[in-house]
């Protein structure tokens, strides 16, 4: 899918959610676990009931490989299910992936041409040779690490050298590399006070933003500092939607808080 595909979508839908499909048995409706296959059952009833809500799912490919090979298979059926049935809804492998250029190739193929995802998330530590070969596929995005949701950020992410973050050396190089107008970047909405500063080194990209919802992120101060004219971002909400409620009306629950924000984002686009 292209950067203006996505666009398109996010105009018409009046959204700029993603949700993330990270599924926790042990959270799941028990009657689901009667299933042939509970984890896709569960990401089934969850996508029909809120992809006129959101342009984008994001897999955390953890929740899958957890559950070994049924793992994959749900997740394969999952994204086959996404491509098959909604199309122009934005597909993301949050795998975290990065790793020296060959290996990388194969995580590539792994993602792009075998499951068929959109886009991957990929760590930047190994640097050029580790990103660039996610780059080299045409129409598909790799979405870099930037400034994480999480406490741990600190330990790096935000250390200076010859008074520079790591978080903005990180977004300055990376503009450097080949096909680098494939990339996107991970910025926490645990973040938002950053997103100004970040906006200075990557004015038009686009963010994927987690932490909204569960992990206390701000809808309203994500937007005001990191918004462009073409939106830029993606809210990721994961937990506060999908595991709404735990009882037989779990996938209306889940399109009810997908609503809520949905109408925040109309709101917000309108303004």
């Amino acid at each position: 899918m292209t950067t203006q595909q996505l666009i398109n979508q996010i105009k018409k839908k009046q959204s700029f959610l993603c949700i993330g499909l990270d599924v926790d048995l042990n959270k799941i409706p028990q009657h689901l676990l009667e299933e042939e296959d509970p984890i896709f059952a569960f990401n089934k009833a969850i996508i029909d009931a809120t992809h006129q809500l959101c342009v984008a799912y994001k897999p955390n490919t953890a929740f899958y490989e957890a559950y070994g090979i049924k793992g994959w298979q749900a997740l394969e059926k999952t994204i086959n299910y996404l491509n098959d049935k909604h199309p122009e809804i934005y597909t993301i492998a949050d795998a975290k992936r990065g790793d020296i250029g060959n290996t990388s190739t194969m995580y590539a193929k792994a993602f792009f041409e075998d499951l068929g995802f959109d886009s991957v998330t990929v760590a930047p530590y190994m640097g050029k040779d580790s990103v660039e070969p996610f780059l080299a596929f045409e129409d598909k995005h790799t979405i870099l690490l930037a400034l994480t949701s999480n406490q741990g950020a600190f330990d790096f992410q935000t250390k200076t050298v010859d008074g520079v973050e790591l978080y903005k050396q990180v977004l300055k190089t990376s503009k450097t590399w080949e096909n680098a107008q494939n990339l996107m970047y991970v910025v926490g909405a645990t973040k938002a006070e950053y997103l100004a500063d970040i906006r200075q080194i990557i004015p038009d990209s686009f963010l994927l933003v987690p932490g909204v919802g569960a992990q206390g992120g701000n809808l309203q101060d994500v937007c005001k500092y990191g918004m462009t004219d073409n939106v830029g971002l993606l809210i990721n909400s994961s937990r506060g939607i999908i595991y709404a409620s735990q009882n037989d009306d779990f996938a209306q629950a889940a399109a009810a808080k997908a609503k809520e924000l949905q109408l925040q984002m109309s709101e917000i686009l309108n303004a």
